[in-house]
């Protein structure tokens, strides 16, 4: 299918990230999922070809690009090779946002060139053990003394966790200030009191590392605020949308390519003396996944165009991540059942599509939220 959404520039990108993966990543990937980590070395060979860091200003080390549509094409190769160890649509997508927008010349000049080159590995902690999708709920705490802010409390289910050296941590910092009550702090790796949980025991993505974080009278520089204080709940709801397209893209990359190796199996795995795809229950359901997917792939298409001019609102981006990871795990569901017992087989690649999809309709807020914004957009 036609996607006029991307230029030329897009798709060579696409070839040197689909090189990328190829040669440095999928080699890996068995080793790094039995790990439970990647490689680090990865994330500096990545920004050397521009995987990441693109989007980073020339004069911090980075190429200088601001245009999602080369973050889709990165979430999009990743998706569909299904090499998902490495953080890197949570460093382009997710944390550069925070930093090209929030941060002030002084904290650029110190976080930039580290983040554009790929020798640190940073993360966001919003989630806490009693606080998921609800983040006024959040309970960790930062108080002033002097020129430092103390930080005392926990976070889990955080991408990066191990890896990363800097982390951005969303902290209550007025008890009493209702939606301005929270800031953002960045916590650094040797920071005394800040201490790392397991690497946690996940359904699929192993290879991402995931783990719970401790902050126990952490002492952050007041230099160390990211964006102003008290808006920490209003920077999060800024930059949640690219975060939700991000992945949406991923979802709808991830379905279309276990999809069509399913088609392809569909073709050469023979029931009762003829190949199950031309049973028509077969052709049927195969026939309903391939049309629902491409009309996801529309509907994101026309909204990362949208995003690409500064004009995506979140309402569009809720629609677009609740319906495209809902189609993904029908998808993923449907394609196993095709695959029969061998689809429960962890070495066929759809019992593993199955295991990493489970989490699209949770993390970046989940199907209910993504539905109550879009219903209060609609009045009710």
């Amino acid at each position: 299918m036609e996607r006029p959404v991307f230029e030329a520039d897009h798709q060579r990108f696409r070839e040197v990230v689909r090189e990328f993966i190829a040669r440095e990543m999928t080699p890996h990937h068995e080793r790094w999922e039995q790990a439970g980590l990647c490689d680090r070395e990865v994330y500096v060979e990545a920004a050397k070809q521009g995987v990441i860091g693109f989007n980073v200003p020339e004069e911090f080390g980075g190429g200088g690009v601001h245009d999602f549509r080369f973050n889709a094409v990165v979430a999009e190769e990743l998706s569909s090779a299904r090499v998902h160890g490495p953080g890197f649509t949570l460093h382009n997508d997710v944390v550069a946002p925070y930093l090209l927008n929030l941060a002030n010349e002084e904290q650029k000049a110190r976080w930039l060139p580290g983040f554009a080159s790929g020798e640190e590995v940073w993360a966001i902690a919003m989630t806490e053990p009693g606080t998921g999708s609800d983040l006024k709920g959040i309970a960790t705490t930062a108080v002033r003394d002097g020129d430092e802010w103390v930080v005392n409390g926990a976070k889990t289910f955080i991408s990066n966790g191990i890896h990363s050296d800097r982390v951005i941590v969303v902290a209550k910092t007025d008890p009493a200030g209702g939606s301005k009550a929270f800031s953002l702090l960045v916590v650094e790796r040797d920071m005394p009191g800040f201490t790392r949980g397991r690497n946690l025991d996940k359904l699929g993505l192993h290879a991402q590392d995931t783990a719970e974080l401790n902050f126990e009278n952490v002492r952050v520089p007041a230099a160390n605020l990211l964006g102003k204080e008290g808006h920490g709940f209003y920077h999060l709801m800024t930059n949640l949308p690219e975060e939700r397209m991000s992945i949406a893209v991923s979802a709808v990359a991830a379905s279309r390519s276990i999809l069509d190796e399913t088609i392809e199996y569909a073709k050469n795995r023979t029931a009762f003396g003829r190949p199950i795809g031309s049973f028509q229950n077969s052709r049927f359901v195969l026939a309903e996944l391939d049309t629902e997917v491409d009309i996801a792939r529309v509907y994101v298409d026309r909204c990362l165009g949208v995003l690409a001019r500064g004009e995506l609102s979140a309402v569009d981006a809720a629609k677009a991540k609740w319906w495209t990871t809902e189609l993904q795990q029908k998808v993923v569901d449907r394609c196993l059942q095709l695959h029969g017992g061998y689809g429960y087989m962890m070495e066929y690649p759809v019992a593993k599509a199955y295991a990493d999809a489970r989490i699209q309709t949770i993390f970046g807020g989940t199907t209910e939220i993504m539905k109550e914004i879009v219903g209060r957009d609609l009045g009710l």
